[in-house]
Order: structure tokens, then sequence, then C-alpha cells
């Protein structure tokens, strides 16, 4: 998992949202929430594939996403618990630092609006549905 390692190190010296590498190319990600995956996973799905994430910040949406991807690899900073639970109904390969009940919003009064959203649904296709609900309504 040495690759890992490079991606990890590269997410936290970059201060990236996300770094993804697939096949040899690494791309670095800076939007906030669950907009750069959602993005990938209706424009370049191939791309999400066997790929290998680091991420700073995992709740269920992005766990989602990435089961509805196909990615092989996860490293987070931080993931919520929704999200682990989600992620270990599939075959990818977890790691975390700081697993927490539930993911904040930014100004961390209140849970993030897209774990509060997505909390009681547990199919990642119809989560997919939520996010996409969720970005057309809002600009992030």
């Amino acid at each position: 998992m040495n690759e890992m390692k490079k991606l990890i190190e590269r997410l936290h010296q970059e201060n990236c949202s996300c770094v993804i590498s697939n096949n040899g190319t690494v791309r670095t990600f800076h939007r906030r929430g669950v907009s750069d995956l959602y993005d990938l996973l209706c424009i370049e799905p191939e791309f999400l594939q066997g790929a290998l994430i680091a991420d700073k910040v995992v709740g269920k949406a992005a766990a989602a996403l990435m089961i509805l991807g196909e990615v092989k690899v996860l490293y987070a900073d931080v993931i919520s618990q929704q999200a682990l639970n989600l992620l270990k109904q599939t075959n990818i390969y977890i790691e975390y630092c700081q697993s927490v009940p539930h993911i904040v919003n930014r100004t961390r009064t209140d849970w993030c609006p897209m774990e509060k959203l997505c909390f009681a649904e547990n199919s990642p296709e119809k989560i997919r549905v939520i996010i996409c609900d969720f970005l057309k309504n809002t600009s992030l």
C-alpha cells in the first residue's frame, strides 16, 4: 500500500479535499462536499472503478458514491459511523484515522446537510438520487 501512503501525503501537503489514483493517473480535488465525487460518477465513472481514494471527510453520501463507482480502497481522515456501516457491506478496503457518529456542517452547529438527508436511507442508488436533488437546489 505504498501508493496509498503517497496519496495520503499528497492529501495533506496540498490541502486537497480528495486525491484519487487509478491506473497510474492521480488527480486532486478541492471542492467541498460530494460535488467532485458526484461529477466523476456522472461524467467519468470509469475513473472511479478500482480507484484508490484518500479523502479528508467521508460521510454516508460520499460512501454511497464510492460504492456506486466501485472504488477499491479508501482512506479517510474522518469517517461517519453511517458511512462505515454502508461501506462494510462491500468489498472496499477501508482505513481511517477517526470514526465519528456523524459528519458536522461547516459551522459545526449541526449535522452536515447531506449526512442528515441520507441518514435513513441505505440504498446507494437512492442516496445518489438524494444527492442529485440536493446539488440541483444548492450551490456548494
